[in-house]
Order: C-alpha cells, then structure tokens, then sequence
C-alpha cells in the first residue's frame, strides 16, 4: 500500500464523524453535538465537547440536517413553513354562519307575536317587550342551526348569533311598529266618529 497514512486519516477521520451527532442548519454551519430531543418546532441538544455543558435550543425550521451519530440522518428540508391563518376562511365561516342564519332561523316568531299583543293593547307598554326581546340574543335552543359541528367553530358560531340577533331585532320592532300603527288608525278613526 502506497499511502497508509491517508488511508488511516480517513479511517480515523469516518469515525471520528459518526462518533458525535452532527447538527447541519440552513446557513450551512455544522454543530457537533449529541441530540437530547428532537420535537414539532425545536431540536435540543449539547454540545459534543462539553457533554455535561449547557443544553441548547435550535429552531427546527432553521436545521437542514442531523447525522446521528448510529449513521442515520434525518432531513428537514422538506418540512413545511410554519402556517399562518389567513382570515379568508374564517371569514367564510363567519359569512356563511350569516347566510344560514338568514336562511333557518326562525326563531323570533314567540318574541315578534308577544310584542305585537302587547303593543296592540298598548303601544307605550309594548316597548318594554321590544326592547327586551330586541337587546336579548336567541337562545340556542331557538337558534335552529343546520349543523352542530360548525356551530362549534366560534367564527361560524358568531356570525350565525348576531345575524339571528338582528333578523328577531328587527321581527319585534315591525310587529311593535304595526302595533302602533294599528293604534293611531283606530285613535284616528274613533276620533272622526
């Protein structure tokens, strides 16, 4: 053999690297170390010539690579970005909590039919009904909702509750206004006679 010096360095060499976990992160820095944890959003780890040294802490978004030290590796390149929620779909499940409310709720019908009664026998006393139905959300039981699961979702949830709140808001206050109205035409009539 010509060169038994290289071939002993590279020997030497190859087991000097999987004798310690090699910590490759995305700005190309390789970190001797030996890993403790690798978790969803961190890698913990010490360092390789200081075992009992201090624990660190590496993003794992910011690691390539680690070589362990057994010459398995695992590879972070393909892990995907860290997802923001855009407000589009929360927005939509607001929006369609809206829609379906306008669409199933029909729930005012008790609060709409107990003010026009009592605004009918008096419009002054029919607005203490209207006032409290109109300023009272739905109960749930009343709220006739199509699905339980999305009415879980809390954009959904609120979207469906406040248009339910405004479609039994403005049932009490046109049953108040018909009330009153029937009023003054009969005032009016009683008064021409």
């Amino acid at each position: 053999m010509r060169h038994p010096a290289l071939l002993l360095a590279i020997v030497f060499n190859s087991t000097l690297s999987f004798s310690q976990d090699i910590i490759t992160t995305k700005a190309g820095e390789d970190i001797l170390a030996k890993i403790s944890e690798v978790g969803h959003t961190e890698i913990k780890y010490r360092k390789f010539d200081n075992p009992d040294g201090p624990m660190f802490t590496l993003l794992r978004s910011d690691v390539l690579m680690i070589r362990y030290e057994n010459g398995t590796k695992d590879v972070f390149n393909d892990e995907p970005k860290p997802v923001t929620v855009s407000p589009a779909p929360n927005a939509n499940l607001y929006l369609q909590g809206q829609m379906d409310a306008s669409t199933y709720y029909e729930g005012y019908k008790g609060a709409g039919t107990g003010t026009l009664i009592v605004s009918l026998l008096s419009p002054l006393a029919g607005l203490i009904p209207a006032i409290a139905c109109s300023s009272t959300r739905p109960r749930d039981q009343k709220l006739m909702y199509p699905d339980a699961d999305l009415m879980k979702n809390t954009n959904y949830h609120n979207g469906y509750t406040q248009r339910a709140k405004k479609i039994k808001s403005k049932k009490v206050w046109k049953n108040w206004l018909i009330a009153f109205g029937i009023n003054i035409v009969l005032s009016i009539a009683l008064q021409s006679k």
